[in-house]
């Protein structure tokens, strides 16, 4: 008995979809009307490699929302009475308006096939379309037809066949990626459907969320007759509140863009004209920033313009937090009086807390920069700059949304291959991205950078976050030349229109991401900069190798007998630098106690234990401790050197602060070495239980701590060492 395939033929109006259905059906036609209506209803039959296909011609129609009734037809038959395939005849001459439709289709996670049809007219007109690279790109085989020359029915036929049967290769249900801000709304809705039983199905799911973000009103009536009503009724409200109070749009306009935005995106890889009269503004600015030739070079200007500015803008908040910061410490100080109760909040709360609070200014221009980018869309261009680069490589552009999201933060950037279809892209993907250096390494660099090399500072630190790029890539290509062999599944990078941001939405924007950090400083940091206090200042008896107490009094009396000498002659004035000199040498005593103090306690014994480890990169005990304090948060890092160098309990106008430490602790090379080596070293706690929450595996998460810990151990002795041969030291 042959199999039986029910298909349903859709289709923009002129398209020539009733000449396709007409082609396939032949003479075995029946006409009627759907029911309760006078639109005419057109069924008929075919055989092909021994299955029987039953095709339903569907009104014609621009889309699926319920705005007219052959829209209305089309789609309640596709979603109640549920054909094995729809075939989507798509008119090539006109390819992105009747992409329209077609991305409707895929939001309902049905089984497609796209005809694409007058491509004579098409090719008329100059129009050149890879629709083998758009069948891959969408997931959905592309068919050419001349359905007025009846050419391409039999492929037509073969590729319904192939599809209904599970045997087309290209055939995959892909999501369409709306954006972030609508991604988290239709999933709340999908979140609420999924909870009643008369909507279980997860497709089905998110596409009424999508439906209710562009107010349609037969699924709202939908809803309406369900339990869910008053629930997703008010989630509703709020999210359309939410989305015009941070877009500037609403809801319904939103979703159309970022579905010419998929549509534009997949058709800059495989569309050209070469006739064309028009041109509209987004694709004049296109022709400029996506130029195979001037493109790449724009996207890196653009990235080590926002470093500068990072760097030289925030350098004026930044000093005013650091002097707060040191006016708060001697305040605090001189209330509390000495003790542990003093060195705990002076030492280590304000020195650790304060000194990555110092670092908020660059941390929120980087996040305003970043937003910038996304609002106007250009973000999407970065992406699909790299997609070329990284085609060359083995690697896919879809990969690379992660790795940008990972200058945020790698724990959403990890979260976020969740999109790519493969596990083995994902962990791939998921193995690279911490090299991409985040937000919270950022502090890190404004520290060293800014203490080491001046107003080279700003190009230092874009070096470090090229670095990361070049080696996630160039760790991408080894991993799938070794871990992952296999072709990585090709991807729509959506091309949005250009927009102009609205200040609002981007200050909000950066908000988010910024006040991830804040909540950071007030959790894990403050937790951490505690554990280093008390790490580095116990055991509170230690076996010192000088009496320090015995030379202090001998400086004291030295000095006070100059000092009274001095006085009988009445010379006040070298009675003052006397005095000043005397403190200097007891303050220099001090610190050489505090060292030796630091170095005998548990902090001190951790480090000098890794010592050999760090010797030959140039490191010492202090930074080998702040290295390890970063397995927590790389913040910490910072809040570590704050701590151990004391800068909170400094006073008076020769006290040296963080930078001026760094400066005396590190040179220029042992500084960029240790900047590549927290680029690259193992991601901090929080990264690491993303991606074993990803990976579903201790051993991927183990051979990630691993294999980044030592490529960076490697590269901070290939800098340091050859750097040192080369007289750089």
């Amino acid at each position: 008995m042959a199999k039986k395939i029910t298909i349903a033929i859709v289709g923009n109006p002129n398209s020539g979809k009733t000449t396709i259905f007409n082609n396939i059906t032949g003479a075995h036609q029946k006409v009627g009307n759907w029911p309760g209506v006078t639109v005419e209803k057109k069924e008929g039959i075919t055989t092909y490699d021994g299955c029987t296909i039953q095709a339903v011609d569907l009104p014609g129609t621009y889309s699926l929302t319920a705005y007219s009734l052959e829209e209305i037809i089309a789609r309640n038959y596709i979603i109640g009475e549920k054909p094995d395939l729809v075939v989507d005849v798509i008119d090539a001459s006109t390819l992105e308006r009747n992409l329209y439709l077609a991305t409707q289709l895929i939001d309902l996670g049905v089984k497609l096939v796209f005809a694409l049809n007058m491509v004579d007219v098409a090719r008329s007109r100059g129009l050149i379309i890879d629709h083998e690279n758009l069948s891959l790109l969408m997931g959905v085989p592309f068919v050419p037809t001349v359905g007025s020359k009846n050419q391409g029915t039999k492929d037509l036929l073969k590729a319904i066949v192939g599809v209904a049967e599970d045997r087309e290769s290209v055939s995959r249900h892909i999501h369409i990626n709306y954006g972030l801000e609508l991604e988290e709304e239709i999933e709340q809705f999908q979140g609420l459907i999924r909870t009643s039983a008369s909507f279980p199905d997860e497709h089905h799911s998110r596409w009424m969320g999508i439906k209710l973000l562009e107010n349609d009103e037969e699924v709202i009536k939908e809803i309406e007759k369900s339990p869910l009503k008053k629930k997703v009724l008010d989630q509703l409200g709020k999210s359309k509140a939410h989305l015009n109070e941070i877009l500037g749009e609403d809801s319904e306009t939103l979703m159309a863009d970022r579905r010419y935005g998929f549509i534009h995106g997949a058709l800059k890889e495989t569309f050209r004209q070469a006739q064309r009269n028009r041109r509209y503004l987004s694709d004049q600015v296109d022709m400029v920033l996506t130029n195979r030739l001037l493109g790449f070079p724009i996207f890196i200007f653009f990235i080590w313009a926002m470093f500068q500015l990072t760097f030289s803008v925030g350098q004026y908040p930044m000093d005013w937090i650091d002097a707060g910061v040191g006016l708060l410490a001697r305040v605090v100080g001189d209330l509390m009086g000495e003790g542990l109760p003093r060195n705990l909040v002076v030492g280590g709360l304000i020195s650790g807390v304060g000194g990555v609070a110092v670092f908020l200014p660059n941390i929120f221009i980087l996040f305003f920069c970043i937003a910038l980018f996304e609002d106007t869309g250009y973000m999407a261009r970065a992406a699909f700059i790299m997609d070329k680069v990284m085609h060359t490589l083995g690697l896919h552009g879809k990969s690379f949304i992660p790795m940008i999201m990972g200058f945020g933060c790698n724990v959403p950037a990890i979260m976020a291959t969740r999109v790519l279809e493969s596990r083995r892209d994902r962990i791939l993907t998921i193995l690279i991205n911490p090299l991409i250096s985040c937000s919270a390494r950022l502090p890190v660099y404004v520290l060293i950078a800014g203490a080491l090399f001046g107003a080279y500072a700003g190009n230092v630190i874009f070096s470090l976050y090229v670095i990361g790029i070049l080696l996630a890539i160039l760790m991408g290509q080894i991993f799938k030349r070794t871990l992952f062999r296999g072709e990585i599944a090709p991807f729509v990078l959506e091309l949005p229109p250009y927009r102009m941001p609205t200040l609002k939405g981007t200050l909000i924007h950066m908000w988010e991401r910024g006040s991830i950090f804040i909540r950071k400083m007030g959790g894990v940091i403050l937790v951490g900069s505690i554990l280093v206090w008390a790490l580095s200042s116990f055991p509170q008896t230690v076996d010192y190798s000088r009496d320090y107490d015995m030379e202090k009094r001998k400086i004291q009396e030295r000095y006070a007998i100059q000092k009274e000498e001095l006085m009988q002659s009445w010379q006040s004035e070298k009675v003052q630098l006397l005095t000043r000199e005397m403190n200097l040498k007891i303050a220099e005593l001090e610190a050489l106690r505090k060292d030796e103090f630091q170095e005998n306690s548990f902090l001190g014994r951790l480090g000098k234990a890794i010592v050999p480890f760090l010797r030959p990169l140039g490191f010492d005990w202090k930074g080998g401790v702040a290295l390890l304090t970063g397995f927590v948060a790389k913040e910490i890092v910072v809040s570590t050197f704050g701590i151990l160098y004391q800068v909170g309990e400094k006073e008076g106008e020769e006290s040296e602060g963080l930078r001026t430490a760094i400066r005396n602790a590190m040179t220029p090379l042992i500084g960029y070495a240790f900047m590549v080596f927290v680029l690259v070293y193992t991601p901090c706690l929080a990264t690491l239980a993303a991606i074993r929450r990803e990976t579903g595996s201790w051993g991927w998460t183990g051979f990630s701590v691993g294999y980044s810990l030592i490529l960076a151990w490697i590269l901070a002795f290939v800098i340091y060492r050859g750097g040192m041969i080369l007289g750089l030291g």
